[in-house]
Order: C-alpha cells, then structure tokens, then sequence
C-alpha cells in the first residue's frame, strides 16, 4: 500500500494540488493526446490509478471511455467526486486493485508511482499485470533521469527512473514494453513516458 506518509503530505496539500492542477488543460497536449490515443484503443473497462482530483478521468469519460479513477489519498477523491458528478471515483491502491483477475483492458498511471521506492515499485507492476486481462495495456507517466535515484519533490520526496531501467521492470512483471520516451520542456523536469501490453 501506499506509504500513509505520502498520502498524509498529499492530504495536507490537496486543495493546492487541485487548484494548480485540477484542469486537464495543465497537462500538456503531447501528453493529452498519447494518453488518449492509447486509451481508445480499448472498449473494455479502464482504471486511472492515483487520479487525483479526477481530470485524467473526466478527460477520458468524455471522448466515451469506460473509466473508473482511484486515489489513495480521501481528500482527492472528494474533490473528484464533487468536480465531475456522475463519473466512478473510489479510495483505492496501486498495490490492491480489487478487481478480479484478467478484467481490465487498460490501466493508466499517470505520475502515481513516482513516490514508490525502487524496491517496492514491483509490488504495484505485478498487480497491474494480474488485473490486465492478456493484450491489456498499461500507460505510465513518470520522471525521468539518468539514475533512479530519489529527489525532494514538492510534496514528499519522489524518485527519477531511467527509462531503459523502469522499462526492464516493468517487462518483468509480465509485461512487453511497446513504446518509451521523453520529453523535456523549459524550466521543467524530463518527463518520461512508457506503454505496455500484458503478455
């Protein structure tokens, strides 16, 4: 589960966190549009892990997708709920799904493992690939660096994956990575983008 630290510093922050980024227009549009490229290519059920207060969620509700969002920190799901009424929102854990086995097409975690330590990062991989029904995709935002190694983010401290390393990872809890990249804007951190399909 989520370290109740992360999600406590979260929870002191979150009404900042929503207004700075609550919109879905604060994402970029490269991001925008691979994210939703990605998720229409599925008709089955969706997951957007560590959703926060629900954008990512309501962006891909809207362009007809059947997506559900779950955040480990209560404060966000509230804000969710009372942002984007009539959308599925629910306190929930990259670690612990609770779903069955093999019942989703799609899971998108879009910068919700960047708090997970390197040694526990495998913990949520493999439950991504047991809740992945077979050819089921998996979309992940993360920071991007040279070493994985960790660093004082705004709210508590986070870590900076390779991609080549985050991708080896991610291939062996049972996934075949079908795209990785970065991206770099001014004044910003490398961001990192990497796709899987469930083997």
């Amino acid at each position: 589960m989520k370290a109740p630290a992360v999600i406590e510093a979260y929870a002191v922050r979150s009404a900042e966190y929503v207004d700075r980024f609550g919109q879905i227009e604060t994402a970029a549009e490269p991001d925008r549009l691979a994210v939703l490229n990605w998720a229409l290519q599925f008709d089955g059920q969706l997951v957007d892990v560590g959703c926060g207060p629900g954008h990512w969620t309501s962006y891909l509700a809207h362009h007809d997708l059947n997506v559900t969002g779950i955040d480990p920190t209560p404060e966000f799901i509230a804000a969710a709920r009372q942002r984007h009424p009539g959308l599925d929102f629910g306190v929930g854990y990259a670690e612990h799904l609770a779903v069955d086995d093999e019942t989703l097409d799609g899971i998108l975690s879009w910068y919700s493992l960047i708090h997970t330590s390197p040694e526990s990062i495998d913990t949520a991989l493999t439950e991504f690939a047991r809740c992945l029904r077979p050819r089921g995709g998996l979309t992940i935002g993360f920071f991007a660096g040279v070493e994985c190694v960790p660093f004082d983010h705004a709210v508590t401290t986070a870590y900076y994956w390779p991609v080549e390393q985050l991708s080896e990872r991610i291939e062996a809890c049972g996934f075949a990575v079908t795209s990785a990249d970065t991206r770099v804007e001014p004044a910003a951190r490398t961001h990192g983008f990497i796709t899987a399909t469930r083997i």
